[in-house]
């Protein structure tokens, strides 16, 4: 991977760790890294996901390969959330 290519990772993980950070309801206990971290990793499994489907390249905007980083963002978001509230 090169350095754009890590940069606009790291830009699209903040993004998609932000939207989903915003679809969980409530205060979630997790800092900005672990937001970003999770972003990044939502990021590249969806895309991966969306790649197996054969959505992750159309004309225009992929809303769907979208809507699935960011349902996953959501997801990882709650579930680091819970682990950290349990401790």
């Amino acid at each position: 991977m090169e350095v754009d290519g890590i940069i606009s990772a790291i830009v699209i993980g903040i993004v998609i760790g932000v939207l989903g950070r915003l679809v969980v309801p409530g205060r979630q206990r997790i800092g900005i890294l672990w937001t970003i971290l999770v972003g990044i990793v939502a990021a590249l499994i969806g895309s991966a996901i969306a790649g197996a489907f054969d959505v992750a390249d159309t004309k225009g905007v992929d809303w769907v390969e979208w809507l699935i980083q960011i349902g996953l963002a959501a997801l990882g978001v709650a579930a680091l959330d819970r682990s950290k509230a349990r401790r």
